[in-house]
């Protein structure tokens, strides 16, 4: 027996064990990369495991299912990270998974900006990893990848050449863990404002203290896709944040951008970077709330060629599911008002929680709402730096619709 079988039978007998229940094993068989607490024998002993152990999974008949990060405290107690029940979860591990990634990414994109690891979908459940040239920014969604930190930050350095990496402990997917957040690890020199380039456009983030990782990859090809309907439009930019839809749209020939968001720090920032980038006097930016600024436009008579709605998650729970699908409705209806016919709306909804049949229902009951009619002429989701897991159908969260208004 070589070293490395050795050190995978020490390791694999020396953790915890943790057992389906009988006849609960059938998902993970076939693929599924969760176990819920009530699928698993929970003994005593496995409760006091501290959240995040990296533990050999079994079923019932004492048949190796893989290796797991496991926690007692949420509904989705082991999330499978290897299904050798052998496996060493350490930086070499860690730096096989990201090289693949990184391999697949930079084939799609000829820049190194994206979304490098996608969690369940790269292997690698509860960890988001978003890519800006040399600097990593880091979401430690789980218990156990909160426990792999210096493992992540090493194996990053082993795989490429940060110039910073941003470890991110803050989210209510981590709260659901039961862990509490806390301030962002800042590894390596970090600019108060770091260069995003997406579909040609150059943009400004804030990697620290902005939404999420900063910026949102996942738009990047519904983002080009309105751009090419811009030239010589008017387009209405409603929730941009960084003004994301609306510079793109402006790079395109976009005859007027209107950016709308809550945020004054995120439009200042855009705002810098429609100066920078020649955009200036074709982006106009104003701090309000969406449905306010929506009924406002349309009390004005205001039309455009082109309107986008990205909102954040309307439906963050199943028990969110009416009154998000009233938002959404809703949000159609206003929206609708505002596009000059045969104009386009662009409507999408981040909500894994509201499927795209549910979400299309009620975008075409408010675009009645409003007196109007049309026709779907497109679908989109997410890019394929975020990819779905085939078992997990919920990680294909992103839906966009692009709809000619009559």
């Amino acid at each position: 027996m070589n070293g490395i079988e050795t050190l995978q039978k020490a390791t694999m007998e020396n953790r915890p064990t943790i057992s389906t229940l009988p006849g609960r094993h059938k998902r993970v068989y076939a693929g599924h990369p969760w176990i819920y607490s009530n699928e698993i024998d929970m003994t005593e002993d496995l409760k006091a495991l501290p959240q995040g152990t990296i533990v050999t999974v079994k079923d019932a008949y004492e048949r190796p299912l893989g290796t797991a990060m496991f926690n007692p405290r949420p509904l989705i107690s082991a999330r499978i990270l290897d299904r050798d029940p052998g496996a060493v979860i350490n930086t070499d591990w860690l730096s096989e998974k990201f090289s693949a990634a990184m391999e697949l990414r930079d084939r799609m994109y000829n820049e190194p900006f994206y979304r490098l690891v996608h969690a369940e979908a790269d292997g690698l459940p509860g960890l988001t990893v978003d890519r800006y040239s040399g600097i990593y920014v880091v979401q430690l969604n789980t218990a156990g990848m909160n426990q792999l930190a210096e493992e992540i930050v090493s194996a990053l350095e082993e795989v490429s050449t940060p110039t910073s990496i941003v470890l991110q402990r803050v989210g209510a997917a981590r709260r659901m863990e039961g862990l509490e957040d806390a301030p962002a690890d800042v590894i390596g020199d970090l600019p108060s404002q770091a260069r995003v380039l997406e579909n040609g456009v150059e943009f400004l983030a804030d990697l620290s203290a902005g939404q999420k990782t900063g910026w949102f990859y996942d738009h990047r090809e519904n983002r080009a896709r309105v751009a090419s309907l811009a030239s010589g439009r008017r387009v209405l930019d409603v929730y941009s944040y960084l003004g994301g839809f609306g510079l793109t749209a402006a790079s395109s020939g976009a005859a007027d951008v209107l950016c709308i968001d809550r945020s004054q720090s995120a439009l200042t920032i855009a705002a810098q970077s429609a100066e920078a980038a020649g955009y200036g006097d074709i982006c106009r930016f104003e701090k309000r709330e969406a449905f306010g600024a929506l009924e406002r436009l349309g009390k004005n008579k205001e039309r455009f060629d082109i309107v986008v709605a990205d909102p954040p998650a309307f439906v963050k729970s199943k028990k969110d599911l009416k009154p998000g699908a009233r938002g959404y409705r809703k949000l159609a209806r206003l929206s609708t008002f505002l596009v000059e016919p045969g104009g386009i709306l662009c409507v999408a909804s981040c909500s894994h929680h509201m499927d795209l049949v549910s979400f299309s229902d009620n975008v075409n009951r408010g675009i009645r709402d409003a007196g109007r009619s049309g026709r779907i002429i497109h679908t989109g989701g997410a890019g394929p730096d975020h990819p779905a897991h085939p078992s997990l159908p919920e990680s294909a969260y992103l839906k966009c619709l692009f709809i000619q208004v009559d």
